[in-house]
């Protein structure tokens, strides 16, 4: 491929003959005589999937690159109608497969994995829920629009909420504290709109659930991710084992913090502020950490060599933050032309380099999974997919100089710090989202309520300093997950636990980290998450004492570099 993305062709998909073309091919497929007939049938299926997702990802990327663009705010809104009645040509799929006369030899064709994919999926899915499901991504793509419309005027210029996080970061307190402000003003300005889209989310995902015969959202939730393994009750007991292991050494961090920063208290506006001299910033643009960072994956091996090439010279990353772009960062992949995509809001912080490695990490993975001929093999679960992205983040600690220069212990201890402390923050939106769809009548204020009283069971140092909208429990609104998709969020804690195994065997032996982290990424989605551990030779989070082996080792490594970190 020797396109560039700006040249990446979009048509928009004929919904009605893509309707057409699938249901003749799930009908050859029932007509088949052989389980290799079968299989041939399944490659074409795979081809029309691929142009509808291909062109479904390049409109929801140049939409989110550009939200003020009309033309493709359009298709993503024809995306939003459309998808559901997709969702059902891909369930009828499902169903045509797992109902195969020839199961047993067609399985040893594509793989049994393909077929525990498509049971969890066909229970998530009913033609009477079209209509709810079009409602459910219509109140996601307004929560998106309205995060993405905040224009915040600071220091004598309109931003948005990425551009307001440099004054967040600043040396100076009291700009700190009038950044934070200012941000959390928009939410409390747009908490009743917030509210409200919540509100509705909950109540029609809960419709939707009884729907398909679910007491609540909640497993719905857990099947729609494809969660295959655990439940729920493996979930909580992780959440017990953070509360019990993390909380007490994230409360000593805390300490440390102060020590560092010279403040007896910690208000919300210090939160990430690491140094009483500052906090460690890249030293140059988004443009000069991508020359950087090719100089790091040509250095780490030659896969990585190919990739970030591939995504230098294909114009595949949009890493600068502008007005209209939307909020966050993600990595997306382009079937068609076999293409990652990396989008970013890069804004001076030390942000930019953690965001780029964790991205980078997606897209690696992706990469060297682009061989899988069936989507559901190209990218596994998301607790999995978090660890390729996590894990990258630790594996390039070696290449950081070339980015923060002096300040580079800083950076890595500040990298460290926030991994910890996010850990405790993932299990909070967790179970905050249990309770919210166990109990989907509870009030906008109840909610909020409830959130603050998980927050300081899990962050307990968390001081708001008078704010009365963080006080009342507003936090969660700025976590777009917790809209647009429900229980992802403890994926990300499940693997940072997986990553920092990872970083351990880095410490250990390089080779071998990497060795073991390649094939994990080669593997795609082509296991479940409890079997792409195993070949990742990492142990899962949910066995006992995984969790605590890991905080014990971080404390220890902790005390050893107290003094080169200047900890103290």
């Amino acid at each position: 491929m020797n396109l560039k993305f700006s040249e990446f062709e979009y048509k928009r998909p004929d919904i009605e003959s893509i309707k057409k073309d699938f249901n003749e091919l799930i009908e050859e497929f029932n007509k088949a005589q052989s389980a290799q007939d079968q299989y041939l049938v399944l490659k074409k299926i795979t081809e029309l999937r691929k142009d509808y997702d291909s062109m479904n990802r390049i409109a929801s990327i140049r939409y989110t690159i550009d939200t003020s663009d009309k033309f493709y705010e359009e298709e993503h809104d024809y995306f939003d109608d459309i998808g559901p009645v997709y969702s059902g040509l891909i369930k009828e799929m499902y169903s045509a497969l797992v109902n195969s006369k020839f199961r047993e030899d067609l399985e040893k064709i594509v793989g049994e994995h393909l077929f525990n994919v498509a049971e969890v999926s066909i229970k998530t899915f009913k033609p009477e829920i079209i209509e709810d499901l079009k409602k459910e991504n219509h109140l996601s793509s307004k929560y998106v629009r309205l995060i993405a419309s905040a224009k915040i005027m600071f220091e004598g210029e309109e931003r948005n909420l990425a551009g307001m996080d440099p004054f967040m970061n600043s040396d100076d307190r009291e700009i700190r504290k009038k950044a934070y402000d200012a941000k959390w003003k928009f939410f409390e300005e747009n908490e009743k709109k917030i509210d409200e889209i919540y509100d509705d989310l909950v109540k029609v995902r809960t419709k939707i659930a009884h729907a398909l015969g679910y007491d609540n959202f909640i497993q719905l939730g857990y099947d729609r991710l494809r969660r295959t393994g655990y439940t729920d009750n493996e979930v909580a007991g992780f959440r017990d084992e953070i509360r019990k292991y993390l909380v007490p050494l994230t409360q000593e961090l805390k300490e440390l913090q102060k020590k560092r920063t010279g403040y007896d208290k910690l208000h919300y506006y210090d939160s990430e502020y690491n140094f009483r001299n500052g906090n460690p910033k890249p030293k140059g643009s988004p443009d000069w950490i991508v020359e950087k960072a090719r100089i790091m994956y040509d250095e780490l091996s030659p896969e990585t060599s190919e990739f970030f090439n591939f995504m230098i010279d294909h114009e595949v990353m949009d890493l600068y933050n502008r007005k209209n772009k939307s909020a966050g960062g993600y990595c997306s992949f382009i079937q068609k032309y076999k293409s990652p995509y990396i989008f970013a809001n890069m804004n001076g912080t030390d942000h930019d380099v953690k965001v780029l490695t964790h991205e980078a990490g997606h897209a690696f993975q992706a990469f060297e999974s682009r061989k899988f001929e069936f989507p559901e093999y190209q990218h596994p679960t998301l607790e999995a997919c978090e660890i390729h992205s996590m894990s990258m983040e630790f594996i390039t600690w070696p290449w950081m100089g070339l980015f923060f220069e002096e300040d580079t212990d800083k950076f890595l201890l500040s990298h460290l710090n926030r991994a910890l402390m996010f850990i405790p923050y993932g299990v909070s939106v967790d179970e905050f989202q249990h309770f919210v769809y166990g109990n989907p009548d509870a009030t906008p204020d109840e909610r909020k309520s409830k959130w603050r009283e998980i927050e300081k069971k899990y962050m307990p140092h968390k001081d708001y300093d008078g704010n009365d909208f963080l006080s009342r429990g507003g936090y969660w609104f700025m976590q777009g997950h917790i809209f647009k998709m429900p229980f992802y969020y403890i994926d990300y804690c499940l693997a940072e636990i997986c990553a920092l195994q990872f970083w351990r065997k880095c410490n250990h032996d390089r080779d071998v980290a990497w060795k073991d982290y390649l094939a994990l990424c080669r593997e795609g989605g082509s296991k479940p998450f409890l079997e792409l551990i195993k070949v990742a030779k990492i142990d899962s989070p949910f066995e006992s004492s995984v969790v605590e082996s890991i905080i014990g080792y971080v404390d220890e490594f902790l005390e050893n570099v107290s003094e080169e970190y200047d900890l103290v």
